[in-house]
């Protein structure tokens, strides 16, 4: 009976054509937790209420009732709705960064098209350009680290994929290996994100490191000399970056094999000092 009363109520004040005592239920029902009845209540007194502060104030309220109901989508394109109509607003700031959030939380497991956490980013950037005194800074930057935690994360598994189909030659329609894709993946990620996490930057460098010793073991008699080369100096620039990496063990391996096989050929090792 309870939930039957308050539906009923909730209809009755949809039919209602007194807009300011709906605009006041649309509030009541956001502070109570009723997301999707404060949007669609909201949603009905925008275009009355337009061009007053009340106006404005639903707009924003819609598009928080849209973020709180889990439909990020919608709220992200109300959101920026509210920034572009209402610059001068003190809600602004705000609108921007929850755009960027809603954006952020929109875009799921990191192997999927990432389009809508760039966006994001970008977003957030502007709200640091914008307000580089804004009480949400901490919080900007630390959603910014987040986002550029998911990009990082696509690029790995990117890079990875290449790794593991390694000498597969199906996908190889205009030349290259997929070793050469993986270690130009991998070299990119390292220059775009600066601030991954150590633990990431080093599953990258261990990547590179494999790579150019696979691409070594597969290459043609003339460029195997060069690759191996290629992975031995690759080596000791891993081994000087991380020292203490749980990849040595891997990383000797690899370095010995590459040097045994350079000895086979002949190939003057002195030119590696």
């Amino acid at each position: 009976m309870v939930l039957l009363s308050a539906c009923g109520g909730f209809q009755n004040v949809q039919k209602t054509t007194d807009y300011e005592y709906k605009y006041e239920e649309a509030k009541a029902c956001f502070v109570r937790g009723e997301y999707r009845h404060a949007a669609t209540l909201f949603s009905d007194v925008l275009a009355i209420l337009k061009g007053t502060i009340k106006g404005e104030e639903s707009l924003f309220m819609l598009a928080l009732s849209e973020y709180n109901a889990g439909d990020l989508e919608t709220a992200a394109s109300y959101f920026k709705k509210f920034y572009q109509t209402y610059p001068r607003s003190r809600y602004t700031e705000q609108a921007r960064y929850y755009t960027a959030m809603a954006l952020f939380e929109d875009t799921g497991d990191p192997r999927l098209d990432q389009t809508g956490t760039l966006e994001a980013m970008k977003e957030m950037q502007d709200l640091m350009d914008l307000y580089p005194n804004s009480g949400l800074k901490t919080r900007a930057q630390d959603a910014i680290m987040r986002i550029q935690d998911k990009l990082v994360e696509k690029e790995y598994a990117a890079a990875r994929l290449y790794f593991d189909l390694g000498a597969y030659v199906g996908n190889s329609t205009s030349g290259g290996s997929n070793y050469e894709a993986c270690i130009v993946s991998c070299e990119n990620a390292l220059r775009d994100y600066p601030y991954a996490s150590p633990e990431r930057r080093e599953s990258f460098a261990i990547m590179i490191l494999r790579s150019r010793f696979q691409l070594a073991q597969r290459s043609v008699a003339d460029k195997q000399q060069e690759r191996y080369r290629a992975a031995i100096d690759e080596y000791y620039g891993f081994v000087n970056e991380y020292p203490e990496s749980r990849y040595l063990d891997d990383a000797r391996r690899i370095l010995d094999a590459c040097e045994r096989a350079v000895r086979r050929k002949g190939i003057d090792l002195s030119e590696q000092e």
